[in-house]
């Protein structure tokens, strides 16, 4: 007799970390509405341009805005290549915004000065720090509208393929 449930190790890692997650959710009655606001927040705070600092940037947004803590921190987790990718960018744009000079970056030598010398790191790269979260600030909302509807159709989906055990009889 085989078993036709698919083993761990051949599950897609999406199905695992993402549709698995959701739909657990959604069970346990949280809305579709809901759900799709925590994973536009998740990727919105997945993405700020400060390393370090978004696991707590999320669990206080998710806490004021009562959104649903594991759905928010696993996008804000999926996001993580894209913040590296976006970090410069945000800061390069921010110099230009504010017409600042361009100073001489890169991830691996910032974390080095980080490192050795907080304080001399801050009094460095603060400023330019600064200016990657106003423009993280002004393009947040923008991001997490996009990202809620193009969320929601598949959440609402996903919802109607729940099967809920309190409302089968």
């Amino acid at each position: 007799m085989t078993d036709a449930t698919p083993s761990p190790s051949k599950e897609s890692l999406w199905r695992r970390w993402v549709v698995k997650p959701v739909s657990a959710q959604l069970a346990q009655g949280t809305s579709p509405a809901k759900i799709s606001q925590a994973i536009a927040f998740g990727v919105a705070t997945g993405v700020f341009p400060l390393l370090g600092t978004t696991a707590l940037l999320a669990l206080g947004v998710g806490m004021l805005l009562k959104l649903n803590q594991p759905v928010l921190h696993v996008f804000r987790e999926l996001v993580y290549p894209v913040q590296l990718a976006t970090i410069l960018i945000f800061m390069r744009t921010g110099e230009d915004l504010f017409g600042a000079a361009h100073v001489p970056l890169s991830i691996p030598m910032m974390m080095e000065r980080f490192f050795a010398d907080p304080m001399q790191f801050l009094a460095e790269f603060g400023m330019i720090g600064l200016y990657g979260v106003v423009v993280w600030l002004l393009l947040a909302p923008l991001l997490i509208a996009a990202v809620y509807f193009i969320s929601r159709p598949f959440v609402d989906k996903l919802h109607k393929h729940i099967r809920f055990p309190n409302h089968d009889a």
